[in-house]
């Protein structure tokens, strides 16, 4: 007798995830995916926790589902130095070095799945789609550094402001299923952190903003941006 095969389907959680698409995960079929699935787990993260902290040993990565998570380095002078975002879709930590380069922590609520490093290089290895890809989500990284550089380079605060707003909008815009709005993952004062300037610059800048007609604050983090161009425009100056 012929032995019937049963057909592998994604695991439960997989074909609903809002990252589907874009994730390591999207170049894979449903029967990888649940070899994947079957050495992570799901983790919930609170804002303020620490996931990976610099110089320890690089036993995790992770695809961030939702939330936001920050990337910092500690300078020799002791200071720490916010270097990055990660955003829904992007991947924590590296494969290929034994010791975290840098802090990874959670500004918002992130809800994350987490594989032990080890094994899902056994995985990958198997699976090159899955490498190229995240070899081409390392390169976007990668020049979204650049693009943080180019920022943190402008000398105008208020260029400053308008380049970060533009990024955010980019990356949050209808987030809270309001095209245009969205929250903020950080405080001001975290912003100006990112971008080399004080908390009340960042409050000075943002009331400009809003006073000029370019953006509303209707409370807490949400911003609400009303003219794109003269923000693009701002942040090009």
């Amino acid at each position: 007798m012929r032995s019937e095969q049963r057909a592998v389907v994604a695991p439960p959680r997989c074909p609903t995830c809002a990252v589907r698409g874009s994730a390591m995960c999207s170049a894979l079929g449903d029967g990888d995916l649940a070899r994947v699935r079957a050495i992570g787990l799901r983790r919930t993260v609170a804002a303020g926790q620490v996931l990976v902290w610099a110089g320890d040993p690089n036993a995790i990565c992770a695809n961030v589902v939702s939330g936001v998570l920050k990337i910092v380095r500690v300078a020799s002078d002791g200071h720490e130095h916010i270097v990055g975002l990660l955003f829904p879709g992007d991947f924590v930590g590296d494969l290929f070095t034994e010791s975290a380069r840098e802090t990874v922590q959670v500004l918002c609520d992130a809800d994350l799945c987490v594989y032990p490093r080890g094994a899902l290089r056994h995985v990958l290895d198997v699976h090159p789609a899955a490498e190229r890809l995240l070899l081409r989500r390392a390169l976007t990284t990668l020049d979204e550094t650049r693009k943080w550089m180019l920022m943190l380079g402008r000398k105008d605060a208020s260029a400053k402001i308008a380049a970060f707003l533009v990024d955010m909008a980019r990356r949050l815009d209808g987030s809270g299923g309001v095209a245009g709005r969205f929250d903020l993952p950080m405080s001001r004062s975290e912003i100006g952190a990112v971008l080399g300037t004080t908390i009340e610059t960042v409050s000075r800048q943002f009331t400009a903003l809003r006073v000029a007609g370019i953006i509303a604050l209707p409370g807490g983090r949400a911003v609400v941006i009303l003219d794109q161009a003269r923000l693009a425009r701002r942040a090009a100056a």
